[in-house]
């Protein structure tokens, strides 16, 4: 019978040691799932060479007073929002950021890559002369955004399905690995939040069903008292928060025109 039990116990050691291992040896293909465009053009694209790569931004761009930069979400085809920003935001040029890997994108995506490409696109943008630089990032891109807009002087903030971290996360799914550990990219917003000067907007789904509401919260408390607001939209997923009719008008609103929940 011991010896039962103990085989027993050994299968379900080694277990836990080989699903640790592949976790922790494939977590980057868990993070981030790199897109094609399908709506890039020549005329939409801009290459931005960056440290040991290049960017693939999608971009319109008229000579507008001022300028939004967009980073999506961590499966997210950016090409395929630009009609829709263009209909949204007509005074504004747009700078849609494809990830390492992601459009015609070169390099590996990693939390320190995607941080130090965030702050080459934002100075990029700001040589440009714009009045006013509008951030948004959602879901992952949340994340970068608000590690930018901790560096950077953004004139404001919108942040979709955000997280406070990636870690906090991935540990309410693997509960039984010390992650703080093994996970390479945290993605602790909640650190950066404290330190952003810019008016911000968290802009919530009501049934997130991948970033539950009370890690948007959670990052939410961190902000600076009276610096941030959250809205959340109700009848709306992770996925299918930007099909609510308000989307558009919630992301450019002014922050102070969003009540305190």
């Amino acid at each position: 019978m011991l010896r039962i039990v103990g085989s027993f116990l050994l299968i379900l050691l080694l277990a836990y040691l080989g699903l640790g291992v592949l976790l922790y040896l494939k977590q980057r293909s868990f993070i981030y799932f790199p897109q094609a465009n399908n709506l890039a053009t020549p005329e939409n694209s801009l290459i931005l060479p960056v440290n040991a790569a290049h960017l693939h931004l999608i971009t319109s761009i008229g000579q507008r007073p001022q300028a939004i930069i967009y980073f999506g979400g961590n499966a997210e085809d950016v090409s395929l929002s630009l009609p829709a920003f263009e209909i949204a935001y007509p005074t504004h040029d747009l700078y849609l950021v494809n990830y390492r890997s992601y459009g015609n994108s070169s390099g590996k995506p990693t939390e320190t890559a995607l941080f130090a490409d965030a702050l080459a696109v934002f100075d990029h943008v700001q040589q440009q002369g714009y009045k006013k630089i509008i951030v948004i990032g959602r879901s992952l891109g949340s994340g970068v955004a608000c590690y930018l807009a901790s560096q950077r002087s953004v004139d404001e903030l919108n942040l979709v399905t955000p997280f406070d971290s990636l870690l906090a996360i991935a540990q309410q799914h693997y509960p039984v690995y010390p992650l703080s550990w093994l996970l390479k990219d945290k993605y602790e917003s909640w650190r950066y939040a404290p330190k952003i000067n810019a008016p911000t907007t968290l802009l919530i789904a009501a049934q997130d069903e991948i970033i539950p509401n009370s890690h948007s919260k959670a990052l939410f408390a961190h902000f600076p008292k009276g610096q941030a607001r959250y809205l959340i939209l109700d009848n709306t997923q992770h996925n299918t928060i930007s099909q609510h009719p308000d989307y558009y008008a919630s992301l450019i609103r002014l922050a102070n025109t969003i009540k305190q929940p």
